[in-house]
């Protein structure tokens, strides 16, 4: 492996290890360390597209011509991205508007980079014995995808606001108070598309 490559590991390790430890510190003063933010990703609707992308990512991980792709990153990077990319997406509009600290921001943006490309980069190494070639472009294209995915966990229709990003209301990361997902259908396919994009690019 180029040394390049393993400053580089040794410096996303780093990273990522202060802010677990930041985490661990205070889990609560992050709401993706409380159980409302758990309760709010259990909604029905958020659930089945969930399983339903992870379902069709991890199975066709294999036969998409992308050899850094199997069932086991294909798998682990959707828990990830569901688990983390609404929070983080959150985090960081909070963080610009100045309502969330930086220790947040920098926590979320670990997670971020973490779910998107770190962790895809560590299992093929472990894997195959070398830092994988498509680090860069997987970097950017699971980006997109991630940004989108926390977007689209995000949507909710709220009564005398239509369709909003849960972000922008108070009370967030809670249940909304009214559940209206056929009212959300044409928001959700909008942030859907990268995904879905990103599969049949391969067959294509």
């Amino acid at each position: 492996m180029d040394l390049f490559f393993r400053y580089y590991i040794a410096g996303w390790s780093l990273a990522c290890a202060l802010a677990f430890v930041l985490f661990l510190r205070s889990p609560a003063a992050f709401a993706i360390g409380r159980r409302p933010y758990w309760h709010f990703l259990g909604e029905p609707w958020k659930l089945a597209a969930f399983v339903t992308g992870a379902a069709l990512i991890t199975l066709v991980a294999p036969y998409t011509g992308d050899p850094t792709w199997d069932h086991t990153d294909g798998l682990f990077m959707s828990v990830f991205c569901f688990t983390t990319a609404p929070w983080v997406v959150g985090t960081l509009f909070f963080t610009l508007r100045r309502r969330a600290s930086w220790t947040e921001a920098y926590v979320a943006l670990c997670a971020w980079l973490f779910a998107a490309s770190w962790s895809y980069d560590i299992y093929l190494v472990w894997r195959d014995g070398d830092y994988p070639p498509t680090w860069f472009a997987n970097l950017g294209a699971s980006s997109v995808i991630y940004l989108a995915a926390g977007l689209f966990w995000n949507l909710e229709w709220q009564r005398g606001r239509g369709v909003i990003f849960s972000f922008m209301r108070e009370g967030w990361p809670s249940r909304p108070a009214e559940s209206h997902f056929f009212r959300l259908l044409g928001y959700a396919a909008i942030f859907a598309i990268p995904a879905i994009a990103a599969v049949l690019i391969f067959f294509f």
